[in-house]
């Protein structure tokens, strides 16, 4: 192995701002294994055969329809991949994990059940739990004798999950705690056996506990009447002198935020995971109709204004794909790098997950509002068809729109990617002075015209290399700026973290594009090609936007000139003929009659 693919493969989380990533070192579709396609098969099979049938009904919440659902996900060890096979799971890697989150992506309301149940429901207790309490616990949600939910939102504590007001007691004997209190939109609320419940210690210590719900004291509210993901339950709980043994607490007294917020990484990233799985769904369902439909005796796929709407949910889709599994790679890789070193598999998953938190929280922002872009041209290219409720777009349409909110809102997840990368910085764990302190150097140099770049997307390369000088100037400048109060200029840090997701997904698709060419030849990256093409001159013209709202918002005079004119050098780009290339990528889906890339 090359010490340079070493280097790549060691990224640390956030470091793709400042280090190259070798094409070799990242999981690509092309990857996936036999046995990884064979438990993709099996999903998909489960998802058409038994969720696309039967979707009026599961909206209609029939009694009894969803819990008999995920009893045959269970029998097909659908609900137990992540679980160890010493606790009757299927003890898959994080790369299967992933692959299959994107096809139950496709499940409408009940892959919001299946998500609840098999990550925040159930990943609480393997990372976290006793042995006593895994050996108890984990064996039935695999199979899905127990069903769970996930207990974190009350009435007035959203993303300000450590202000919960859910109390717990220890008993006068010392055996119990006895919980009080009320939790908000609980999604399986309606029939889960068991509940991963926070509550308040003596008042201040937040702490997690596992709370069976035929506890007495214990009651659901009614279902929630919601916009979208109607077959989804959703309901509030009321825990009212609940006694809950003293083993089951779940981690520590006072520590429950550990648990809620590392389960929360995983969360984010299996949310990207999945829109991109609906999201490949919808676009072919878009293809298929602009097929189909005649208007001034042709297809409505002939027209160029459909032929935009088709290329560029497909330029997302492809790019969304491309930055989730590079992200699951380095998740994956870490993992079995530190089960080499003697860690448990349950810590290796907790550490992995916190080390690449601020990708997985921007895969979340990027993959939903992918997402909510694709369903809305999916409507719109189904034109009156599309809002009737007969046709899958409305569906699909409203179905999407709580991927903003769930997980912590877009403008949480924002917030947190830029804080966690400036505290890293601070900390030393990654060295963002040095790179910032060189491109204050640079601005005040005369640039250096070389040779123009050649080789696959060396264009592209180049550019990106260029627009992380961007993001490192005006992220230095804003630190030295306002330093501990940087926390209350939330508009300039959401500008900067969108050019870090605009950085990080450009790069992810030419990653992607080019390990595909190394791996099966130039002509089979043709299409792939002509998709990061077209994404990253958007991308750029993006990047010099937002850049540009970030030091209007702070700087003036030759300061403001200076960052203005770093901003023009490092997002220049040469001009691509968009229109064409789109039209080629439309055409080439409209040709196969579905998405194909």
């Amino acid at each position: 192995m090359s010490e340079e693919k070493k280097i790549a493969e060691g990224l640390k989380g956030g470091e793709f701002l400042i280090k190259e990533s070798d094409p070799q070192s990242v999981f690509i579709p092309e990857d996936i294994t036999e046995e990884q396609k064979m438990m993709a098969e099996t999903a998909r099979e489960f998802i058409e055969k038994e969720i696309l049938t039967q979707l009026d009904a599961i909206d209609k919440q029939e009694p009894g329809l969803t819990v008999s659902l995920l009893d045959k996900a269970g029998e097909l060890g659908l609900l137990g991949t992540f679980i160890p096979e010493e606790y009757d799971g299927l003890g898959e890697d994080f790369d299967t994990n992933t692959i299959l989150s994107m096809e139950m992506g496709s499940g409408y309301s009940f892959g919001v059940s299946y998500a609840a149940h098999t990550g925040i429901g159930t990943l609480p207790i393997l990372y976290y739990g006793t042995d006593e309490q895994k050996k108890k616990y984990l064996p039935k949600l695999a199979s899905g004798e127990l069903k769970s939910a996930y207990c974190l939102t009350e009435p007035t504590s959203g993303s300000d999950a450590l202000s919960a007001k859910t109390t717990a007691k220890l008993s006068e004997d010392g055996k119990y705690y006895i919980l009080n209190g009320q939790k908000m939109w609980i999604t399986n609320g309606g029939f889960a056996d068991i509940l991963i419940t926070f509550a308040q210690v003596d008042g201040d210590k937040f702490t997690c506990f596992i709370i069976p719900t035929d506890s007495d004291g214990f009651t659901r509210g009614e279902e929630e009447n919601k916009l979208g993901i109607k077959g989804s339950s959703t309901r509030a709980l009321f825990l009212d002198n609940v006694k809950v043994p003293k083993e089951n607490i779940l981690g520590e007294i006072g520590k429950g935020h550990y648990v809620a917020f590392n389960i929360l990484n995983i969360g984010r990233f299996k949310l990207g995971a999945m829109v991109t799985g609906g999201a490949k769904k919808f676009l072919s369902i878009a293809v298929n109709y602009s097929n189909e439909r005649k208007q001034f005796g042709k297809r409505i796929s002939s027209f160029g204004a459909i032929k935009y709407k088709l290329a560029e949910m497909a330029i997302r889709t492809f790019v969304s794909e491309a930055a989730v599994l590079r992200t699951s790679g380095m998740i994956n890789n870490k993992v079995t790098k530190l089960m080499t070193e003697d860690t448990s598999y349950s810590d290796a998953l907790i550490k992995a997950a916190e080390e690449y938190a601020i990708e997985s929280s921007m895969m979340k922002v990027f993959g939903s509002e992918m997402l909510d872009y694709v369903v809305d041209e999916v409507l719109q290219v189904h034109g009156g068809y599309g809002y009737s409720e007969e046709y899958p777009a409305a569906r699909a349409y409203r179905d999407s729109r709580i991927n903003r909110i769930f997980e912590g809102t877009n403008e949480i997840n924002r917030l947190l990617a830029l804080d966690m990368l400036i505290k890293r910085s601070m900390k030393g764990r990654i060295d963002l002075l040095t790179p910032a302190m060189a491109i204050q150097k640079e601005l005040m140099s005369i640039p250096e015209f070389g040779e123009e770049p050649e080789g696959l997307l060396a264009k592209e390369i180049k550019a990106i290399k260029n627009a992380k000088k961007a993001v490192l100037m005006i992220a230095g400048s804003v630190v030295q700026k306002f330093m501990q109060k940087l926390g209350d200029e939330q508009e300039i840090i959401m500008n900067l973290t969108d050019m870090l997701i605009e950085i990080y997904t450009a790069e992810s698709a030419i990653l992607r594009t080019l390990k595909l060419a190394a791996k099966n030849g130039e002509a089979a990256a043709e299409y792939p090609v002509k998709i990061t093409q077209v994404y990253v001159s958007d991308a750029l013209e993006r990047i010099n936007i937002f850049g540009k709202h970030a030091v209007a918002a702070y700087a003036e005079g030759d300061e403001l000139k200076m960052l203005l004119l770093g901003m023009k050098r490092f997002t220049k780009a040469d001009t691509v003929n968009t229109t064409k290339l789109r039209r080629e990528i439309a055409d080439k889906m409209i040709e196969e009659n579905k998405y194909c890339f």
